[in-house]
C-alpha cells in the first residue's frame, strides 16, 4: 500500500510541470480557415486582432456588413477573424462552403473566416477557452452570450477587453481603441 502512495505522488509530481505549461498565449494558436488553411496566430503580431463569433440567421447577421467596413479602413492595423458557431439557437448550421458562399455574396467580407467552432459548452474551442478564461488569457473571465460577440486583442497578444453582441463593432469605444496610439 505504502509502494502505491509513493508511485502515484512521483507521478503526479512528474505530470505537474506539464499541466502548468500547457496554458499558451494568444500567438500560440493554430486554426483552419473556411478552406481548410492553416492559419498561425503568430502572423497576427504587431497588429489589434478583433475575434468575433459569427452567424448567418441571427439578428445581429446584418454586422457583417460594419465588421467589413471596419476592416477596409482599419485594416493596416486590424485583423478582424470570424468564427462561424452554430451555439446559439442553431443559428449557423452550413457546411464550410455555405457559410463561405453566404458572406462573400451577402456581405462581401474579406476579412479571414475560420472553420466552424463550438464557443461554449463541453466541445469550446481552445481559443475561446483561452478567451473566456482568466487563468489561461491572465486577464478575465467571460462568457459567450450571444453571436456576434467581440474580443479584442492588442498588438502584443494580450485580450483587452470583450464586447457583446449589441455594440457595433464600428463604436466609438472600438474606434478609441483603434485610434489609440
Amino acid at each position: 500500500m505504502e509502494t502505491k502512495k509513493i508511485f502515484s505522488l512521483l507521478f503526479i509530481i512528474m505530470i505537474s510541470p506539464a499541466l502548468f505549461s500547457q496554458t499558451s498565449g494568444f500567438y500560440d494558436f493554430k486554426v483552419k480557415t473556411l478552406e481548410g488553411k492553416d492559419f498561425d496566430f503568430a502572423s497576427l503580431k504587431g497588429k489589434k486582432v478583433m475575434i468575433v463569433n459569427t452567424a448567418s440567421k441571427c439578428g445581429y447577421t446584418p454586422q457583417y456588413e460594419d465588421l467589413q467596413t471596419l476592416y477596409e479602413q482599419f485594416g493596416q492595423k486590424l485583423v478582424i477573424i470570424g468564427f462561424p458557431a452554430n451555439n446559439f439557437m442553431n443559428q449557423e448550421p452550413g457546411s464550410a462552403e455555405e457559410i463561405k458562399q453566404f458572406c462573400t455574396s451577402k456581405y462581401e467580407v474579406t476579412f479571414p473566416m475560420m472553420e466552424k467552432i463550438s464557443v461554449k459548452g463541453d466541445d469550446m474551442h481552445p481559443l475561446y477557452q483561452w478567451l473566456t478564461s482568466k487563468d489561461k488569457n491572465g486577464v478575465m473571465d467571460s462568457s459567450v452570450k450571444w453571436n456576434f460577440q467581440k474580443y479584442l486583442i492588442d498588438e502584443n497578444g494580450k485580450l483587452i477587453d470583450v464586447l457583446y453582441s449589441k455594440e457595433k463593432p464600428g463604436s466609438e469605444k472600438v474606434i478609441a481603441w483603434l485610434t489609440a496610439k
